[in-house]
This record gives structure tokens, C-alpha cells and sequence, in this order.
């Protein structure tokens, strides 16, 4: 098995349950922007766009302002995200012998809301949020980004995650890549992932200790 220095984590679909509490407000964006009811189905499509790839694909006027909306609707939803079971021991297992990070679109605020606050920013030594970078996923730049505040090259990591994003963001930064088959809605697209895993402890797997 490749020897990593550090793992690089996507967070919604990946460290997080985000499904329902994003796509159920997008449906409610929907109606009130195009006056149409999509069922919870026709909304999943989107499940894996970051967000405001979501707004351009819809026939919205103004995106931007759209866009502000469902994040407070998302940050207002009363079942919130969920950490994916299995998770918080991997973290804690990879604390004590690799170096770990994040890089999601989440913005600062939905970070605070959603991985602070339960604690799980205390394994992370930094996090590349859409508020750092001009470009997003699948445009390598927070990756880069990423990969320059923890001095490491790119043979050095992997970076795990649960979309098509994530995979042409790896793709064009030049790291592997780590499907995290247990959070994804669609494999399309994704052909050449340098590792699969279908649950949170397969990632053990990266370590040649046993799992615990």
C-alpha cells in the first residue's frame, strides 16, 4: 500500500450526512423560483454539483441571491447534518499518524454550523473553504491551495470524496484520489479512482496497523 503523508477530506457526502437537509430545501427553492414541484428524485440529480453549479443549471435570474437563500434555508433545517457512522473513530485513528485536512465548498459559516460544532475541526490542521479560493471544485485550486499550507507534494496525499467534482478536481491537481462510495448518489463519471471504499473504515486500510 502507497505511504501518504496526509488525507484531504471532501465533508458533505464524505464526512457528513448532507443529502436531505440540502436537497429537501432545494426543492423549496425551486418552487419559489420557478413555480414548479420537483419530486425529492428529480432534486438529487444535484446532489453532487457544488452550489452554485446547482444555480446555474436552473433557469434562475439571480443566482447569486437564489443561492444566499438556500443556504439559509440548508442552515435552518431542523434535522441538520450527521456524522456517517464509523467516522469519528477513523479520524481519530489517522490523528496520531497522518496529517489530515479539509477541503469542501462549504462557506466559513456553514463550517462553523455543520463540522465545528461537533467537534470534528479538532482532527483537521487546516480547511480550504469556498471562501478561499476564487475558482472551486472541480477546478483544482482549493486543492492546490491546500496542498501549499501543509507544504506537501502531491504524491504525498489523497484526497477522499463522494462526486464527480471532487474526482476531476483530483484529476486536474495531479493527486489520487479515494472514492468514498459510502456517501455518493452517482458514480458517473468517476472510472479511474486510485482507491474505492465502501464504508468510513475501509479508509483504515491506508495504514499498515490494524484496525482498531
Amino acid at each position: 500500500m502507497k505511504s501518504y503523508k496526509a488525507i484531504i477530506y471532501d465533508i458533505d457526502g464524505t464526512i457528513l450526512d448532507t443529502l436531505k437537509m440540502n436537497m429537501v430545501p432545494l426543492q423549496r427553492i425551486i418552487k419559489e423560483e420557478l413555480y414548479v414541484d420537483y419530486t425529492y428524485e428529480q432534486v438529487l440529480k444535484y446532489a453532487s454539483y457544488p452550489g452554485m453549479k446547482v444555480m446555474e443549471e436552473l433557469p434562475i435570474k439571480d443566482k447569486e441571491k437564489t443561492y444566499a437563500r438556500w443556504v439559509q434555508y440548508v442552515n435552518d433545517y431542523e434535522e441538520g447534518a450527521s456524522v456517517y457512522s464509523g467516522i469519528r473513530e477513523v479520524l481519530e485513528t489517522f490523528h496520531h499518524y497522518m496529517r489530515q485536512a479539509v477541503v469542501s465548498a462549504k462557506t466559513k459559516k456553514q463550517y462553523q454550523i455543520d463540522f465545528v460544532s461537533k467537534g470534528l475541526d479538532q482532527y483537521m490542521e487546516t480547511a480550504v473553504l469556498a471562501d478561499d479560493t476564487t475558482l472551486h471544485k472541480p477546478d483544482p485550486a482549493p486543492i492546490l491551495l491546500c496542498l501549499e499550507r501543509l507544504n506537501v507534494k502531491k504524491d504525498e496525499v489523497i484526497y477522499i470524496g463522494d462526486a464527480l467534482s471532487d474526482y476531476l478536481c483530483c484529476q486536474a491537481a495531479g493527486v489520487d484520489f479515494g472514492y468514498a462510495k459510502w456517501g455518493s448518489v452517482s458514480d458517473k463519471g468517476i472510472i479511474d479512482s486510485t482507491f474505492t471504499f465502501y464504508q468510513p473504515a475501509d479508509l483504515l486500510k491506508l495504514l499498515s496497523i490494524p484496525e482498531k
